[in-house]
């Protein structure tokens, strides 16, 4: 009998989701959002009501009257936990940048408030603390000094890691947006600053969305991370790879969410897959657990990939028996050849 991932005895998946998709969402259109403003306690309670997740993606500060006490009754009591806490450092406060910005109060702020996620992650027991420095970067040609930028930004997370040794942190990597360019872009940039930074307790999260947007392969960024000992968090959604649409996990590619899910089984990965979304004009509800059901059918097709055959092919590099192979796992049928 052909050896399949359905004898590998795998834990079935577990999904945690970011607490902005259940937020009011905008665009430099509809500047006053999509929906009403959602408190951050309200957004744990939507969160829990999807039925489908174990934990929060939490952004950090909370609203000015919530307390990290408040939030972990939250948590406890709609029966959720905090995977990570991202501090807000990409909002208009860090508009120049927040790591890399050309005020040295600024990037001190932003590193500050990086120390105060981390006693956030501590009281909530969080796993990581996560950075998405989405305003690090420039959009203009000669707008920057790149060696400086570079310094600043290794330099800027570096000196938070190493004061929290214990801690793990995780570095969000994304092409584009809200700047034109960001410094932490691609898989293999940001993997070499990490390494550059000489920081053990650095690594990635591989987004799904962001690695289409970078046009990379994601299974593969996400195999880059993995061997490299910096994969600290996975998170899926979909999206038209020429923006971060962060539309619902299956959504447009099957093929390569299918590829990713594998690499994800072989990696024996164990934490709950976080969903990046942004239902702009759905029912964030309906969207987790649309992403959700797509997610399982296609895991369940995963593991009837026949893993020796499939290996087979790919030592001889062969297309045509991969592609067969792939297209009976995903659409029934058989794998016939000519």
């Amino acid at each position: 009998m052909t050896r399949t991932q359905n004898e590998t005895g795998r834990r079935g998946l577990s999904f945690a989701g970011g607490m902005w998709s259940f937020g009011r969402i905008i665009d430099r259109y509809a500047t006053d959002g999509y929906g009403p403003e959602v408190s951050t306690l309200r957004t744990i309670e939507i969160a829990a009501e999807t039925g489908e997740l174990t934990g929060l993606d939490l952004n950090y500060p909370f609203d000015p009257d919530v307390s990290v006490d408040d939030v972990r009754k939250a948590l406890d009591t709609h029966g959720l936990k905090a995977v990570n806490i991202t501090p807000v450092i990409y909002d208009r406060g860090f508009r120049n940048g927040a790591f890399t910005g050309p005020d040295a109060a600024t990037r001190h702020r932003a590193i500050d408030l990086g120390h105060e996620a981390v006693e956030v992650a501590h009281a909530l027991g969080a796993r990581y603390v996560k950075f998405w420095p989405g305003q690090d970067g420039y959009d203009y040609p000669f707008q920057v000094d790149y060696p400086t930028l570079y310094r600043h930004a290794v330099e800027g997370i570096g000196d938070i890691a190493r004061t929290h040794p214990q801690v793990t942190f995780a570095i969000e990597y994304k092409l584009k947006e809200p700047r034109n360019r960001l410094f932490w872009s691609t898989a293999a940039a940001s993997l070499l600053a990490v390494e550059q930074m000489g920081a053990d307790n650095v690594g990635l999260v591989v987004d799904f969305g962001h690695s289409l947007l970078a046009k990379e392969n994601p299974a593969q960024a996400l195999s880059l991370a993995h061997s490299m000992g910096r994969l600290v968090d996975i998170e899926l959604d979909d999206n038209y790879r020429e923006w971060d649409d962060d539309l619902t996990a299956g959504s447009l590619h099957l093929v390569e969410t299918l590829e990713f899910l594998h690499v994800v089984r072989t990696l024996d990965w164990q934490e709950p897959l976080k969903l990046d979304l942004f239902p702009y004009r759905e029912d964030p509800r309906d969207a987790v657990r649309e992403s959700v059901a797509a997610l399982r059918a296609l895991d369940v097709r995963a593991a009837l990939l026949p893993l020796d055959e499939l290996r087979a092919a790919q030592e001889r590099h062969d297309a045509m028996a991969a592609q067969r192979i792939v297209r009976t796992a995903l659409l029934g049928g058989r794998a016939t050849t000519s």
